[in-house]
């Protein structure tokens, strides 16, 4: 039932209001000041105000002034005489919902009172939504060991700023997780976030695809295409596997970092750039620098602060929690129904040696899931784990 605050010095306007709104449904409760008015309102969590202008102690302006300081959204509808319409209008600027005039009447009110819900239910569902969005859009870095909770850290720490980021660590640890993270996490949120797989792409287009190409530059560029780094502006770059990318890629990715600014594959045209780069690697940069594979000016550039990503057998007190997440979520995804681990299932998932880390993980736990019965044993994860190995 909806709850509703009547506000209003006069105790004949009070009774009226609260037999109107109670025949319709709603659940009313009254205040005959401003200030005891403002009390109910921060105590208690009602779905509409109805406020008189003026009243003792505290008058409309000012109650709406302090409800509106405390992040409140409720709707106050402003009862308003004749004589205070502007004053009324200036409630609304202060972020009022509406107002009636007095005498009131009685068709205006309910139409009033009914659209003020129909907002306050929009703007709840709207909320939840985002968050769910915001759940949704990056999952999260699960794990409570030392060496995740210092990763969690460094992220926000260094998320906020534009400082460049290089992302090490093994295949199947979270590289890109915590790129998106720390994309997540800075000011460039609302802008887009661009992920290259330098591994993924071809030597001959690699530079194609980070700067675009003009038409008719090589014989399939059959139109203009703009490149990752402008399709990045004003957000991140996301280099993954970047030890993989040629020689000549990396000059060219080196010199869009010292001044900002591009060229199209076959074009003469400088494109100024505004973007925040994350690279990451599963090689060993300084081994690739010495063999003559990569650049040591540009690691420099790219190397500003360095997030180690540790393999899954570094932190296997996070098995257990990654265990119980994966579990969760394929359940959800494949609408199987409800399983659990054992204490001894997880700690026999603890002792397996993870060299494809938590992407293999994940497979396990989802090989669990379907051939195993609701409970999933110690026995179940010898057996099913890993059927290749021993």
């Amino acid at each position: 039932m909806p709850r509703i605050l009547v506000i209003d010095d006069q105790a004949s306007i009070r009774k009226t209001l609260r037999e109107i709104l109670e025949y319709e449904s709603f659940e009313v409760d009254e205040a005959e000041d401003g200030q005891k008015g403002l009390e109910l309102a921060l105590k208690n969590n009602y779905d509409i105000i109805l406020s008189d202008i003026k009243m003792p102690k505290l008058d409309g302006i000012e109650f709406l002034d302090k409800l509106m300081a405390s992040d409140s959204e409720v709707p106050v509808i402003m009862i308003s005489g004749h004589g205070n319409i502007d004053t009324a209008v200036e409630a609304i600027k202060k972020g009022g919902y509406d107002y009636i005039a007095k005498p009131i009447d009685l068709n205006r009110l309910l139409v009033t009172v009914r659209n003020a819900l129909e907002r306050k239910t929009l703007i709840v569902e709207t909320k939840q939504l985002k968050k769910k969005v915001s759940k949704t859009k990056t999952h999260e870095i699960i794990g409570q060991s030392e060496p995740i909770l210092k990763i969690k850290e460094l992220i926000e720490r260094v998320a906020p700023t534009d400082a460049r980021v290089m992302i090490t660590g093994s295949n199947g640890t979270g590289k890109e997780l915590v790129a998106r993270w720390i994309h997540e996490l800075s000011n460039r949120a609302s802008g887009p976030l661009v992920e290259v797989n330098c591994a993924a792409i071809p030597s001959e287009l690699i530079e194609s695809e980070l700067f675009g190409h003009e038409k008719g530059a090589f014989t399939t560029a059959i139109k203009q295409r703009q490149g990752k780094f402008e399709l990045a502006n004003g957000g991140t770059l996301f280099l993954d596997e970047i030890g993989d990318m040629s020689l000549s890629a990396q000059a060219k990715v080196l010199r869009a970092l010292q001044e900002n600014k591009i060229t199209r594959v076959g074009g003469d045209k400088e494109i100024t750039v505004n973007v925040r780069v994350v690279a990451a690697t599963n090689k060993n940069l300084s081994e690739e620098i010495s063999k003559g594979n990569f650049r040591e000016d540009l690691f420099h550039r790219l190397n500003v602060i360095p997030i180690h990503v540790p393999d899954l057998n570094e932190r296997t007190d996070d098995i257990p929690l990654l265990a119980e997440h994966f579990l969760v979520k394929i359940i959800e995804e494949q609408g199987i129904p409800a399983k659990t681990f054992s204490e001894d299932a997880l700690n026999e998932l603890k002792k397996i040696n993870w060299t494809g880390n938590i992407r293999e993980l994940r497979n396990v736990i989802e090989r669990l899931i379907i051939l195993c019965d609701q409970t999933i044993t110690a026995q179940d994860v010898i057996t099913f784990a890993q059927p290749n190995k021993g």
